[in-house]
């Protein structure tokens, strides 16, 4: 079964779009946002026991930026965090842009991204047996 959901955050040159497609072996997330999306970043992030505590999910990550952009900086954590919370692997595609970003601009999408994500696994918590608290 193939489930697509999607959630935003942020308003104006800030707000961030997510769509999740949650699968029975994986959860692909396209994020984008800000006045210019585009694919800037994949991510493959994949669940495994953790090499210090076995007992504690932990993952291996594969980042793809593309050149001159930074948004697997973005991607990255989130692509890690839904890996270790859901125990599936999950794909981030991620691209979002501010002209002249400025530190706050910059802040503002992160937060907006987290704040989508938080929306997904909110929404999972109900699908999958998740840890929903994400950082």
């Amino acid at each position: 079964m193939i489930k697509n959901l999607f959630f935003a955050a942020g308003e104006g040159k800030h707000r961030v779009q997510l769509q999740a497609t949650v699968t029975g072996e994986g959860i692909i997330i396209s994020l984008f946002g800000g006045e210019k999306p585009h694919v800037g970043a994949v991510v493959l992030s994949i669940p495994r026991p953790s090499l210090a505590d076995p007992g504690r999910l932990s993952c291996t990550s594969t980042v793809v930026p593309r050149l001159g952009h930074k948004d697997d900086e973005i991607a990255k954590p989130l692509a890690e965090e839904l890996a270790k919370a859901s125990g599936q692997p999950v794909v981030v595609v991620a691209g979002l842009h501010v002209e002249r970003a400025q530190a706050e601009d910059i802040n503002l999408l992160v937060e907006n991204s987290r704040q989508a994500m938080q929306q997904l696994l909110n929404n999972l918590k109900f699908c999958l047996k998740i840890n929903t608290n994400f950082r």
